[in-house]
């Protein structure tokens, strides 16, 4: 939608650390009615390369155009400190990937030992697992980049923990086996061109705008390989993870990439008002074709999949909402 894109762009992206919503009246649980309360309201989205920046500012400004809340998107690091931070309060909905929204709940890997108090506004679209590497690298697998200079992504990000996953599923230690570089997309692409970097790791959204700037500029010196002789392995970690395609033409090239695909969650603390939580579920299902309009990841949301959210709980006010059609 025409106008959607434009008052997109005008959207407050706020710095990470500040925001929080002022507190309402509503109480958290329960079935409190579908209606949204009032105050400020701040999104967790992702690097500003990436579709979480993007729909984030799309759903911010979509709640603010259609209810009493006032919502603004900030740019993050991602999964991992999207939940840390949504959990101390800095920020009340967090954009995050299924593994390490469950790694979250139960208390692993990032968050080992130290399960967190999250549940989940719905399932989204799903993100594919992009590795794109420099022709000249000699890197055609996973277990080629020994002893090579990839970028990881941004740290406490989700893209950083399925990359670890990825190398240790190939036999590579990510701290002594490559020169890993964690670096947020805008930086990465920059070390991709210049020729610093030999290749990446992204999860992401199709088509993530900073990757087609590179497959654009570098046409022809750059390539995607196929990970999924790693996916046996990343589903013993976690039966989230699933086989997928980066489809031809996506980034100008001549065929599908075989790929490994995560879904991603609208997450939120345990106490977040129950009308809140039904009235925005209910806005990203009743208005989806305005996300849509922002990026096409978004044509991905499906109520089929909305509450596919295991092992991470759904919010009651979001039950109530995807109740009735």
């Amino acid at each position: 939608m025409k106008r959607l894109l434009t008052v997109l762009v005008t959207v407050a992206l706020v710095a990470t650390g500040c925001g929080g919503k002022q507190p309402n009246q509503q109480a958290a649980g329960g079935s409190q009615g579908c209606e949204a309360g009032s105050g400020r309201l701040t999104i967790a989205t992702g690097n500003s390369g990436g579709v979480y920046y993007v729909l984030g500012g799309g759903l911010a400004q979509l709640i603010s155009n259609n209810t009493g809340l006032k919502a603004t998107a900030a740019e993050t690091g991602a999964s991992v400190q999207n939940i840390q931070q949504l959990v101390d309060g800095t920020y009340d909905i967090a954009f995050s990937l299924a593994d390490t929204a469950a790694d979250a709940v139960q208390g692993k890997g990032s968050f080992d030992g130290k399960p967190q108090k999250v549940q989940a506004l719905t399932r989204i679209y799903p993100n594919s697992t992009q590795v794109l590497v420099r022709t000249d690298s000699g890197i055609n697998s996973i277990a080629d980049m020994r002893g090579k200079r990839i970028s990881t992504g941004s740290p406490k990000s989700g893209t950083e923990v399925i990359a670890n996953r990825l190398l240790q599923a190939a036999g590579l230690n990510p701290d002594t086996d490559l020169q890993a570089q964690r670096l947020d997309l805008a930086k990465t692409a920059d070390g991709i061109k210049s020729g610093t970097i030999d290749g990446l790791v992204w999860s992401g959204g199709l088509p993530t705008a900073q990757i087609t700037d590179i497959t654009t500029t570098m046409k022809g010196q750059v390539k995607f390989i196929d990970i999924t002789p790693q996916l046996a392995a990343l589903k013993q970690i976690n039966p989230v993870y699933d086989t997928g395609t980066i489809p031809a033409a996506t980034y100008g090239q001549p065929a599908d990439v075989p790929t490994i695909v995560v879904p991603n969650l609208l997450l939120v603390r345990e106490d977040f008002p129950a009308g809140d939580a039904c009235a925005i579920t209910k806005l990203i299902f009743d208005k989806k074709s305005e996300l849509e309009s922002v990026h096409p990841a978004a044509k991905e949301i499906t109520r089929e999949n909305a509450t596919r959210t295991e092992p991470v709980p759904m919010h009651p006010g979001s039950q109530q909402a995807l109740a009735t059609p």
